[in-house]
């Protein structure tokens, strides 16, 4: 008897610590929700589940080291939280995946807590279906309208058909009158309307004063219109170009914030703010190969499209997303510029970005209290951050340039300005009163003809 319950026991610590073995193994023990936050604060810059990025993909891991290399997933915590401290251990199987994976250092991560990590493996065994992307009050509008175009389209032809008919019924209105006034004509009012003059001839030969007055101011508009027109050649406020890879800074300055400088370095070193290369891009792109289900997306467009862009940036590296190598295979890519300023016309962004930005911002935002800006390049380049596809914000004519000289405060009180110009501060303040004696770009040069034209 004492033999038997002995045994029971026993039975039931085997069945205990299997069940238990069991759970933890397949991930079960774990939160997916959480793991998948933690998963993309930690692993998504070398991991995806699906596929291969830096490192393999997650999705079954629990049950994949368990295949290949006969362990469970006390091994995996011992591997994500040191796996150098695994391998230096004479580990086999952490050896080999090492060797497999070109021998590529895995980050360490001792701050996840156990309970972190088998949230990751919950996660990456049974991860939550996506959810269905965002889409704002655009593409809902977009899509209401293609639904409603069959009924429009009828009704615009009703409505054309009805103001044709008014149209021939006013015709035959009018030929009736006509004939209606032919047979009340008197002999007098035919001999009247015989001396009328009938063509225009007759009529400028009576009012030559009054024509050759109207052909005179209809002159002076046409000369004033031809003005005009070439003074605007040129210009093209407005002007948004189809670039050859679709790029959306509402996406990348807006939504995710990156600094216009991390990619537009040289506006702020150099005369020039050059166009990116593709290596920037690859900065982040060599791990995001595809685009967030629920991220932004501009009406019209979904992720297949996105996903489409990002291919186009890897065709033009010549990047293997599978391999995860270069293949040296590249393909130039042909953007079209948008801001080009003539060759005569000297412009310095760095002399806009750094020694003039505190000032720029505050003339700006003194003069559009209801539309503040907090970078300096949306002075002239606009909201960058709102636009899908970038276009040409302002003029940048000369005269929009000598306005912005004329208004903007110049910070006297900086270390350049205030040793620059120590002996000229008196002069300025009694030659440039108003204000206070506040002293504008105009006033140090601004309007000098050799500043920009050389």
């Amino acid at each position: 008897m004492i033999s038997w319950r002995k045994h029971y026991r026993q039975t039931l610590i085997a069945i205990g610590l299997l069940l238990s073995t069991s759970a933890s193994i397949y991930g079960q023990d774990g939160d997916p929700k959480n793991g998948e936050k933690l998963f993309k604060a930690n692993c998504t810059a070398c991991h995806a589940l699906d596929k291969q990025v830096v490192g393999p993909p997650l999705k079954g891991v629990v049950e994949r080291v368990k295949t290949e290399g006969g362990v469970d997933t006390a091994w995996l915590h011992k591997w994500i939280k040191n796996n150098k401290e695994l391998r230096a251990s004479g580990d086999k199987y952490a050896n080999e995946i090492f060797e497999k994976y070109n021998k590529t250092e895995m980050q360490l991560f001792p701050n996840l807590s156990d309970k972190d990590i088998d949230d990751i493996l919950a996660f990456t065994t049974n991860p939550p279906a996506p959810e269905e992307p965002k889409k704002d009050a655009g593409t809902a509008t977009a899509t209401d309208a293609a639904q409603a175009a069959p009924a429009n389209n009828t009704t615009t032809s009703v409505v054309i058909i009805s103001l044709l008919a008014i149209a021939a019924l006013l015709v035959w209105i009018l030929i009736k009158l006509r004939q209606l006034v032919k047979l009340g004509q008197s002999e007098d009012l035919a001999g009247l309307n015989a001396t009328r003059v009938k063509s225009f001839s007759e009529i400028y030969a009576k009012y030559h004063y009054v024509g050759k007055g109207l052909i005179a101011i209809l002159a002076l508009l046409a000369t004033y219109g031809i003005w005009n027109w070439i003074m605007w050649i040129g210009v093209y406020k407005g002007y948004k170009p189809e670039q050859p890879i679709y790029f959306s800074h509402k996406i990348h300055a807006g939504e995710q914030k990156i600094d216009c400088q991390l990619c537009h370095s040289s506006a702020k070193y150099g005369k020039v703010s050059e166009i990116p290369s593709m290596n920037v891009c690859m900065n982040c792109h060599r791990t995001i190969s595809e685009y967030g289900a629920n991220d932004y997306m501009e009406p019209g467009k979904d992720k297949a499209f996105y996903d489409g862009e990002i291919k186009k940036i890897y065709a033009a590296t010549g990047w293997d997303p599978e391999k995860q190598q270069y293949t040296g295979k590249t393909q130039p890519v042909e953007w079209t510029r948008i801001h080009n300023m003539p060759d005569f016309v000297y412009f310095n962004h760095s002399q806009h970005v750094v020694a003039g930005e505190q000032a720029i911002i505050n003339s700006f935002n003194k003069k559009n209290p209801n539309n503040k800006i907090d970078v300096v390049c949306k002075a002239c380049h606009g909201k960058i951050d709102t636009m899908n596809v970038v276009q040409m914000a302002n003029d940048f004519t000369m005269g929009w340039c000598i306005e912005c000289h004329r208004t903007t405060e110049v910070d006297m009180n900086n270390g350049y300005n205030k040793e620059y110009f120590k002996n000229l501060h008196d002069k300025l303040k009694k030659q440039y009163p108003k204000d206070g004696g506040k002293i504008t770009v105009d006033a140090i040069g601004g309007l000098e003809c050799g500043k920009c034209h050389y």
